[in-house]
C-alpha cells in the first residue's frame, strides 16, 4: 500500500510545497518519503526528498518521523506552515 498526501505539509514563498508519502511493507512496517511539490496548470512535479528512510511500526510515528525530520532539513522559517496530515492505517 503506499498513499501519497497532497495537503501542503509546508508551503515555500514560491507556491511550491512539501508532501509525504506513507507505504506499508509486507511485514505491516510503514515508511515515509518526503517530496517537493510544483504544481502547473498541466502537470505536477515531484522531487524526492528523503526516501523511505523515515519507518515505524505504525502508521502515525512514521509520519510523526517524516514530519520531525523535515523540520530539521527546513529549520528556516520563511515558509507557511501547515499541521501534517496523517493518514490512519
Amino acid at each position: 500500500m503506499s498513499r501519497l498526501n497532497l495537503e501542503p505539509l509546508m508551503t515555500f514563498s514560491d507556491g511550491s510545497y512539501l508532501a509525504i508519502s506513507t507505504e506499508c511493507s509486507k511485514e505491516g512496517d510503514f515508511s515515509c518519503s518526503v517530496y517537493t511539490v510544483v504544481e502547473t496548470d498541466d502537470h505536477t512535479d515531484f522531487r524526492n526528498i528523503a526516501s523511505h528512510l523515515l519507518s515505524s511500526s505504525t502508521c502515525l510515528t512514521a509520519q510523526e518521523q517524516a514530519y520531525s525530520y523535515t523540520l530539521r532539513l527546513y529549520p528556516r522559517q520563511d515558509f507557511r506552515q501547515s499541521f501534517p496530515v496523517i493518514v490512519p492505517g
